[in-house]
C-alpha cells in the first residue's frame, strides 16, 4: 500500500534518466544550476559512488551529517533517503548503476558486494584518489564511446572499481565478508538481505524469507547469525524500522499512515513495536530527530 502523504519524498529512476541504460557516469561542479535538485530530500532506486575530486560537499544520508572534504568517496545504496549541498568549488565524479546491472559480474568474486556501500563516505589520500580516478576515466572514456560490447566492458570495469574500493575501505581486514569467495552459506545470507530489502513492507518473519530460500526457518536464522552477528528476525525489524525513521523524519506521514504502509495490524502495534526497538514512540523520534538535525 502506498503512503498518503503531502510532501512525499522524490524517488529518481536511473532509467528514467538514461534512457534505459542501467548505468550513468557523469562530472558535477558545485557552481552548476542542476545540483539545486540534489538539496532537498530525495531517494534513488540504485546504487551511486561519488568521488569528491576537490573542495567540499554537505551530504545528509538519512540520519547522518558529513561534511566531506576531497579527496573522498560517498557510497550509498537504493532508497537511502539524502541530500547534498555541493559548495561552489565542488567537483565530483558521480556513478550511478542499477541492482541488476552487476549482479552476474561481481557473483562469485565478491561475496556481498552490497556490504561495501555501508562504508558511507570514505576519506582517501591523493594515491588512492589516482588510483580510482584511473578506473573512472577509464568507464567514463567507454560510457561516452558507441563501441560494440561498451556495456560488458562498463560492468567489468566498475567491477574493478568496487573492489578498488572495497580494499581502500577495509585495507587490513584480508577476511572481510565482502571479499570471500561465494560458499552455499554466503549465498544465502546474501539472498536473504537482496530480499528483505524487497520485501520488508509486507514480510515481517523469518518464515516468509525461509520459505523463499526453500530451507527451514531455523537454519535461514543460524547462518545469517554466523555471517552477520545478528539473527534474520532482527536483519528484518532493522529495515522496517528504518524505513518507519525515514518517513517520520523526512515526509509529514501520521503514525497510522506508516503503520499502514509497514503492513502493522494497527497503529497501537506499531508504536510498541517501534518504542521496543529505539526506546522512543514515533512522534518523540520525529521531534527529537527534527531538532537534532535541522
Amino acid at each position: 500500500m502506498e503512503v498518503a502523504s503531502k510532501t512525499p519524498i522524490p524517488v529518481y529512476r536511473l532509467e528514467d534518466c538514461t534512457d534505459g541504460f542501467p548505468f550513468l557516469i557523469t562530472r558535477m561542479k558545485g557552481n552548476e544550476p542542476v545540483v539545486k535538485d540534489f538539496a532537498i530530500p530525495h531517494r534513488h532506486t540504485g546504487y551511486s559512488i561519488d568521488i569528491v575530486v576537490k573542495g567540499s560537499i554537505h551530504q545528509s544520508v538519512d540520519f547522518r551529517q558529513h561534511q566531506v572534504m576531497a579527496p573522498a568517496v560517498m557510497l550509498m545504496e537504493p532508497d537511502q533517503v539524502h541530500l547534498h549541498r555541493m559548495e561552489e568549488d565542488c567537483e565530483m565524479i558521480s556513478i550511478y548503476f542499477t541492482d541488476e546491472f552487476l549482479q552476474s559480474e561481481l557473483q562469485g568474486v565478491v561475496s556481498c558486494w552490497r556490504c561495501i556501500f555501508g562504508s558511507g563516505v570514505i576519506p582517501i589520500n591523493e594515491e588512492q584518489l589516482e588510483e580510482l580516478l584511473s578506473y573512472a576515466y577509464l568507464i567514463e572514456k567507454e560510457y561516452l564511446s558507441n563501441r560494440i560490447r561498451r556495456e560488458e566492458i562498463i560492468r567489468n570495469l566498475l567491477n574493478a572499481f568496487i573492489i578498488a574500493c572495497g580494499r581502500i575501505s577495509e585495507p587490513a581486514t584480508r577476511d572481510s565478508i565482502w571479499l570471500r569467495v561465494e560458499s552455499a552459506q554466503y549465498n544465502m545470507a546474501r539472498q536473504f538481505k537482496v530480499l528483505v530489502d524487497k520485501h520488508y513492507h509486507e514480510k515481517a518473519q523469518v518464515s516468509d524469507y525461509a520459505e523463499m530460500l526453500f530451507v527451514t526457518p531455523g537454519h535461514l536464522n543460524d547462518t545469517v547469525k554466523s555471517l552477520m552477528g545478528r539473527n534474520a528476525k532482527y536483519v528484518i525489524d532493522e529495515k522496517r524500522i528504518l524505513e518507519a525513521k525515514r518517513l517520520l523524519y523526512w515526509g509529514e506521514h501520521s503514525v497510522k499512515q506508516i503503520a499502514s504502509h509497514l503492513n502493522f495490524e494497527d497503529d497501537a502495534y506499531f508504536n510498541r513495536f517501534f518504542k521496543k526497538h529505539t526506546g522512543q514512540t514515533p512522534a518523540a523520534f520525529q521531534r527529537e530527530s527534527r531538532e537534532k538535525y535541522n
